[in-house]
């Protein structure tokens, strides 16, 4: 998921999650592997996976995001990471495995969303106030992640990526449209942005 216009995201320090990461490419709308439920993590712990954490969180980073799933770096499995601020300014930072997302509050709000798969373009959407998801961490240990606003938003989006589901297509058919011309008009602006930060992030 994007990072909200209204909060600078340059504020926010390299996580120590992205130590030793690589940027990737990320996928963009149309790619398949966006658009179907990704493959269970069975093989925990191994070095493959946590290099794929440690790239996605330097990705992420790159792009201006607050969380990201495998898929949207090519890669076939139910995994997302994410590095979110909370209500209250604090600061969300983790990966979840095979998530299974339940919503807790009977709430929705609606805010603009965007993605980093959508490069660009961002509407509103309305979405459950107050989620939890269950999963695990690289090592197979159980987790459980609960968010409310902004975070709660992020867990959604992200989990909805595991099973294939972008949020445009949670969007009426004039407002999907509309966020793809957004995307066309907006998109060699954010790939140069986000090749250069690249280059500075990279820097020794």
């Amino acid at each position: 998921m994007s990072h909200p216009p209204s909060r600078h995201p340059d504020e926010r320090s390299l996580p120590a999650e992205a130590a030793g990461g690589i940027c990737r490419e990320i996928t963009e709308i149309g790619d398949p592997v966006l658009h179907r439920r990704c493959q269970d993590v069975t093989e925990f712990a191994t070095p493959e996976l946590s290099r794929l954490i440690k790239d996605m969180f330097f990705t992420m980073h790159v792009a201006h995001g607050v969380g990201l799933a495998a898929g949207q770096v090519g890669v076939d499995l139910r995994l997302f990471v994410y590095d979110c601020p909370g209500a209250r300014g604090e600061r969300h930072i983790g990966h979840v495995l095979n998530p299974e997302l339940q919503v807790t509050g009977e709430y929705a709000i609606t805010r603009r969303e965007g993605c980093l798969s959508v490069p660009g373009a961002a509407r509103e959407l309305i979405r459950p106030a107050s989620v939890t998801v269950r999963g695990a961490d690289w090592r197979g240990n159980p987790v459980t992640v609960s968010g409310t606003g902004l975070f709660a938003r992020c867990l959604q989006h992200e989990t909805d990526h595991t099973d294939g589901t972008l949020y445009v297509d949670r969007l009426t058919p004039e407002e999907r449209g509309r966020s793809l011309a957004q995307m066309y008009d907006n998109r060699a602006s954010v790939m140069a942005e986000r090749a250069g930060r690249a280059r500075s992030l990279a820097r020794p």
